[in-house]
């Protein structure tokens, strides 16, 4: 069994790195401890090693190695390795003949340890943020192998192509159990991270990314050229309207009001209606609805509805229109031009889904960072494929309901606008509207405002295991 390993960390600053240093160099295992210096550009936060990692990095990184095995450590903070962890991990590397190990951990934040668990790598797991921690030992023979194939230099993505090569060309292996102890250095809740990928600075990152995921999904089959999707005529059938407004809600009452409010608002040149579906609300919110007129108030006779379930009941109803129109019950439209902007996009595009751009605030309508969340690296040439890298497509969606009608929406409270999103571009066009339409409302109810470590990587499996599932269908189109 190998004994010794190279370990290699970032140099942020000198008192940072001689502390991990000296924590490295306490492991029996380390034969040496590598600093790697990494530029970053002034006034720019400092971006952990796995978010933005060079070609040159990884060749120097190969060439100081002199061990069959290489420890990277990708994070700024300080870390308390486990009992026995290196040798864990080693040891886990030789009997799976593993290319890339990585655990579960714990992470020091103000004081008070949390238990952070890291999902089973899948082959749907190609998004650039899949969370390895910061800890991962990678065989070094693999890395030469990666380099070797001549990979398109990468000034900020190349962990992440070598984490794709791994994932075709060799095994990636989870240790479910909590090796180290990493101490936080972003204090921000789950809520705020969520829209780092859309942050106007990870621009250039983002681009990187997208050459990289796009590489892998042509090396796998699992590309969709763009000539290959279908325009639609979206006049062929009848509907009793033209659009529907469609909100799922449960114990809203302090915000639907306003949600009816500013659909009821909206100016068309055609007719339309909203659908709210009250999946049982005990706070007064179906008082409200009651209230508001004209609104189609459906009241599910079942009781195992998520958010994806009342979803599937609104488009299936009589009453629904030619399009399915997102309003969550937390937002609002931007003015009274939102549905008409979406209905013209369909018309013009013969598109099978629009999605548009929103503006994230607060309840007084004041501009939270990052501000404007507008997906524009979404492109007509590809967006079908980095759709696979990034986490969500945008809001306000709408869909034309014979084609969400023909897909359904799974029946879950989380992902389901993602489900169908990703199905719906492997087969038609999909419109995007890059100004803001919709305010999205922050605020400590939100679903998503802080989700504890078990939860993130629970939502965070399953949009895996959507990719996964939406890879092997576009692989059956070869």
């Amino acid at each position: 069994m190998v004994h010794t390993i190279d370990c290699f960390i970032p140099y942020i600053n000198e008192k940072q790195a001689s502390a991990l240093q000296d924590a490295f160099n306490e492991e029996a295992q380390i034969a040496q401890v590598h600093i790697l210096q990494l530029h970053q550009e002034e006034g720019m936060p400092f971006i952990p090693l796995e978010r933005s990692m060079s070609t040159e990095v990884l060749n120097k990184i190969t060439d100081s190695c002199t061990s069959e095995y290489c420890l990277l450590y990708t994070h700024a903070g300080a870390l308390s390795i486990g009992y026995r962890a290196i040798e864990h991990m080693l040891r886990t590397a030789q009997e799976s003949e593993a290319d890339w190990v990585y655990s579960n951990r714990h992470v020091m934040k103000q004081g008070a340890t949390q238990a952070v668990p890291t999902n089973e790598y899948q082959e749907g797991s190609v998004r650039d943020d899949f969370d390895f921690g910061p800890l991962v030992l990678i065989r070094t023979e693999a890395l030469r192998r990666f380099l070797a194939t001549a990979p398109e230099a990468m000034q900020h993505a190349a962990l992440y192509q070598l984490r794709l090569y791994i994932s075709r060309a060799g095994r990636l292996v989870h240790i479910n159990e909590y090796l180290y102890t990493e101490h936080e250095l972003d204090m921000r809740s789950s809520g705020e991270k969520q829209f780092d990928y859309v942050d106007p600075r990870n621009r250039q990152i983002q681009i990187e990314m997208e050459r990289a995921c796009t590489a892998h999904l042509k090396a796998i089959d699992a590309f969709i050229d763009y000539h290959t999707l279908q325009s639609i005529d979206t006049s062929l059938e009848y509907f009793p309207c033209e659009a529907s407004v469609i909100i799922p809600v449960k114990n809203r009452a302090r915000t639907i009001g306003d949600a009816i409010q500013s659909v009821l608002s909206q100016k068309t040149d055609f007719t339309f209606n909203l659908i709210v579906v009250d999946n049982h609300s005990t706070d007064g919110t179906s008082e409200i609805i009651e209230a508001a007129s004209p609104v189609v108030h459906i009241i599910p006779e079942r009781q195992d509805l998520g958010i994806g379930g009342c979803w599937d009941l609104a488009i299936r109803h009589p009453q629904c229109g030619r399009y399915a129109v997102q309003l969550d019950s937390d937002d609002l439209y931007s003015d009274e031009h939102t549905l008409q902007r979406i209905v013209d996009t369909f018309r013009r595009e013969h598109c099978a889904m629009v999605v548009g751009s929103y503006r994230l605030c607060n309840f007084a309508l004041e501009t939270l960072p990052p501000g404007i969340i507008d997906h524009r690296e979404w492109t007509e040439e590809n967006g079908m494929n980095n759709a696979l890298r990034i986490n969500g497509l945008g809001a306000p969606r709408a869909f034309y309901t014979p084609v969400i009608r023909e897909l359904g929406f799974p029946n879950v409270s989380y992902g389901e606008d993602y489900a169908v999103g990703i199905a719906i571009c492997r087969q038609y066009r999909l419109g995007r509207i890059y100004e803001p339409i919709y305010l999205c409302r922050r605020w400590e109810g939100n679903s998503d405002a802080a989700l504890s470590p078990e939860r993130v990587a629970a939502h965070n499996h399953y949009k895996d295991s959507l990719r996964t599932q939406e890879i092997r269908a576009r692989k059956q189109l070869r």
